[in-house]
């Protein structure tokens, strides 16, 4: 219990100290802000490793390609993948939901980033359009699009289905999938305590070319990564 609260109080302490320190990157280029996002990531594996003794292992970094256009499908249990995704990909820019980018200083750096917003509770123009928004961040520069399919954060054995909107940006946008599994929930899970002496694995699966039919793509996406999960958890 003292060992949770300690983590808590230093990282959120650090977290604070970062987006104040990087404030003016709001007004500055859009890869200073991307910068911090790195520092954020590391800072979280940081305290993660020397606080709670967790290990951090990540595996696949071979499947990463710089040879084609591609977004990444990861799952999602747990706030660690948010920050230590972009320690991984260059200019990441991730979907998220509309309330994130609401909260006062946090929520202007991932405006700033280029993050996509969507509300997930109605059907708006914004929301339907989404894919149009994605091509135009993407399409035509190197960034990187994250995107979270289980729609919200997931227990580390929840197997439900994954949502459909990411399937539509591979079919519309002609890109190919990186599938990522990550098992952080069972380490710091959405509710109740971080688990002290663990591992959490960040698994970079097989990428899926373009060209597959847009219901199989889900399916396959969502297996390749389940049974990942399996496997790590």
């Amino acid at each position: 219990m003292i060992r949770n609260i300690i983590f808590l109080f230093v990282f959120y302490f650090g977290l604070i100290f970062l987006l104040i320190l990087f404030t003016p990157s709001l007004i500055l280029p859009q890869y200073v802000v991307r910068l911090g996002g790195k520092f954020l990531g590391n800072w979280t594996s940081f305290c993660l490793k020397y606080i709670m003794g967790t290990k951090i292992e990540v595996k696949g970094i071979e499947n990463i390609s710089n040879n084609q256009k591609y977004f990444v499908a990861s799952s999602h249990q747990s706030i660690f993948e948010t920050f230590f995704l972009q320690t991984i990909f260059d200019k990441p820019v991730f979907i998220l939901k509309k309330e994130l980018t609401k909260i006062p200083l946090f929520g202007w750096y991932l405006k700033k980033m280029g993050c996509i917003a969507i509300d997930r509770n109605k059907i708006s123009k914004e929301n339907l359009n989404f894919s149009d928004e994605v091509g135009k961040v993407i399409k035509d520069t190197d960034k990187i699009l994250i995107i979270f399919p289980q729609g919200t954060r997931k227990s580390f054995d929840d197997r439900s289905k994954f949502k459909k909107g990411f399937s539509r940006i591979y079919n519309d946008l002609n890109i190919a999938c990186l599938p990522v599994a990550i098992n952080s929930g069972k380490v710091w899970p959405k509710h109740g305590k971080i688990i002290p002496s663990q591992k959490i694995t960040v698994s970079i699966l097989s990428i899926i070319p373009p060209g597959i039919e847009q219901k199989k793509l889900t399916n396959q996406v969502e297996q390749n990564i389940y049974d990942e999960l399996n496997k790590i958890s």
